[in-house]
């Protein structure tokens, strides 16, 4: 991350693009001050890639493990767009919480600290020790049972609340089943996937 200053903002995008060898295009910025002084307009903009992001992320997630000293290690990985955060850590129970409570509120607080300070949303996805690899085996295989049982009765069925990433996992586990149609319905914490039986 790098902070430039000018007057105008595409001439100080101009400046950080020259400046980082990067093309004008690809820069993330926000900007940090905008004011009128005696001299004229002053615009200070804080330039950054998504490897900032990534190590502001993890940087932050390492800060509130370590207040509560709580040992762990962080690997981080983009794929397609979305940053993976994996953390290694001896205390599974603690972080991960009853039913992954701990895990998904903490997941929601490092986004939104994130989203803060970048002043734009990022997709961001924690797991600890493979727990969610595992959970979204284990809901893609009750997604597939239940829509099994749809196709049979032709009867919509529900499945509990689920958080974004798991609903994702449902509506990309079910897409190619014949008959089967899926659906987010609801608010929030209460926002669950329908798996409708559909005749075309």
């Amino acid at each position: 991350m790098k902070n430039f200053v000018g007057k105008h903002l595409d001439d100080t995008l101009e400046k950080a693009s020259i400046e980082l060898n990067l093309p004008k295009e690809s820069l993330n910025y926000f900007i940090v001050e905008e004011k009128k002084t005696l001299f004229g307009r002053k615009l200070e903009i804080c330039v950054y890639t998504l490897a900032d992001v990534v190590e502001y992320a993890s940087q932050y997630l390492k800060n509130v493990f370590a207040n509560y000293g709580l040992e762990s290690e962080i690997f981080a990985r983009i794929e397609d767009g979305i940053i993976h955060l994996d953390i290694n850590t001896p205390h599974n129970a603690v972080l991960i919480g009853r039913n992954g409570k701990t895990l998904q509120a903490l997941n929601e607080l490092t986004k939104s600290v994130v989203g803060a300070y970048f002043k734009r949303r990022y997709r961001i996805l924690l797991d600890i020790n493979n727990y969610k690899i595992q959970k979204y085996e284990k809901v893609a295989r009750i997604a597939k049972r239940v829509a099994r049982e749809v196709q049979r009765s032709k009867i919509s069925a529900k499945l509990d609340p689920m958080s974004a990433d798991e609903r994702r996992i449902v509506h990309n586990a079910l897409a190619g089943m014949k008959n089967i149609k899926t659906e987010s319905i609801g608010q929030g914490h209460n926002r669950q996937v329908t798996i409708v039986y559909d005749e075309n």
